[in-house]
C-alpha cells in the first residue's frame, strides 16, 4: 500500500508523475456492487465508453465496494460479465490491473485516510456526532434539493481533541462549507449549474463512524489519484458535484470535466432502481436480449 499513498502524496504536494501530468483523456466506470446493474447503469456506462473513444483515451473500471454490508460477494462476481454482456470494455480495472491500481476502493483506505488528515490539518473539518436522525428533527431545518434535510450546524464549533488514529477514524466528519459561496461549473452535457453552499447543500459528511470514507471523499481521492480527466454519470449526482468542487479545492487537486446524463425513467416517469430486478443487465441476458438494443431507438422498449 505504500506505493499507492505516496503516488496521492505526490499529488497533494502538487508533484505529478509526468504519465498523470500529461492530461490524457481518462474516463471511468465506477460501479457500486450492491445490486444487479440495471439498464440505466448500462446507458450511463455506455456514454462513458463512448466518450473515451471519441477522445482516443483510456477508460478504467473501478469497483466502489465500501458499503460492507450491501456489496455482496455475487454481485461483486457478476459485475464483469454483465458488463461485458453490455459491450463494454476498459483498459484498466481490477481484472486487467494497471498504473493507477488498485482498482476497488476496499484496498485504498490508506488513501482515504491520507486525505482525511489532510483536511484536518487545514481545519477544514469537524467531528459530529448527529445521526440522520438527529439532523432530520433539527428544529426549522430546510432540506437540500433531493429531500435531503439541510445540516443545520449543530456540532460546526465542537472541539478536535482526538489524537490517536484510532480515535479520528472511529467518528463521523464533516466538511464545513463556506456558506453563501456559490459553486459554478459548466456540465458538458447539461451546461452551467450554480450551487449556493449553505442554503442548497450544507455541511456534509466526508467519514463515517464505522471506519470508511464517505462516497464524495471517496470518489474524490479515486479521480484525482487515477488522473480521471473526466467524470461521466446520472444526473442525480449534480449536487454532490458541487461538494466535490470543494473537495477537490481543500485538497489541490485538479478538478476534472463533468457530463452528466439524464436519468433512465420507466413509463410512469420513476427512475429505475436495482431493486427492478426485470430490468437488470443479468435479466437482460438470461433471457437473451440482444445486447445492441442498448445502443439503439429500441432501448425504450425494454423498459415499456
Amino acid at each position: 500500500m505504500r506505493a499507492f499513498t505516496c503516488k496521492l502524496s505526490l499529488i497533494l504536494k502538487g508533484s505529478m508523475p509526468e504519465e498523470i501530468a500529461g492530461r490524457r483523456y481518462r474516463g471511468r466506470l465506477a460501479p457500486t456492487p450492491t445490486g444487479c446493474m440495471h439498464l440505466g447503469h448500462a446507458r450511463t456506462f455506455l456514454t462513458a465508453q463512448s466518450r473515451a473513444e471519441a477522445a482516443q483515451g483510456i477508460l478504467i473500471l473501478r469497483v466502489e465496494d465500501l458499503d460492507r454490508d450491501r456489496c455482496k460477494p455475487e454481485f461483486i462476481a457478476s459485475l464483469a460479465e454483465d458488463l461485458n454482456w453490455a459491450g463494454l470494455r476498459w483498459s484498466e480495472g481490477p481484472d486487467v490491473s494497471g498504473s493507477f491500481g488498485p482498482y476497488s476502493q476496499s484496498e485504498r483506505l490508506p488513501q482515504y485516510i491520507e486525505a482525511l488528515q489532510v483536511l484536518r490539518r487545514r481545519n477544514l473539518i469537524f467531528p459530529c456526532d448527529c445521526s440522520r436522525k438527529d439532523v432530520q428533527l433539527a428544529a426549522v431545518a430546510p432540506h437540500e434539493e433531493g429531500g435531503e434535510p439541510l445540516y443545520p450546524g449543530t456540532c460546526r464549533s465542537k472541539a478536535d481533541s482526538f489524537s490517536g488514529e484510532e480515535d479520528i477514524l472511529g467518528v463521523n466528519w464533516r466538511f464545513r462549507v463556506p456558506d453563501g459561496t456559490p459553486i459554478a461549473f459548466h456540465d458538458k452535457n447539461l451546461g452551467p449549474r450554480t450551487f449556493v453552499a449553505g442554503k442548497e447543500f450544507g455541511d456534509f459528511l466526508v467519514w463515517r463512524k464505522d471506519g470508511i470514507p464517505s462516497y464524495e471523499l471517496a470518489v474524490v481521492v479515486d479521480d484525482a489519484a487515477m488522473a480521471i480527466t473526466e467524470v461521466v454519470r446520472g444526473e442525480d449526482l449534480l449536487m454532490s458535484t458541487a461538494r466535490q468542487i470543494l473537495l477537490y479545492q481543500a485538497l489541490d487537486f485538479d478538478i476534472p470535466d463533468f457530463y452528466h446524463c439524464p436519468l433512465v425513467r420507466d413509463s410512469s416517469g420513476r427512475r429505475l432502481a436495482k431493486r427492478d430486478k426485470d430490468l437488470s443487465l443479468r435479466e437482460m441476458r438470461q433471457r437473451g436480449v440482444d445486447p445492441a438494443i442498448l445502443r439503439s431507438e429500441k432501448f425504450m422498449d425494454l423498459i415499456a
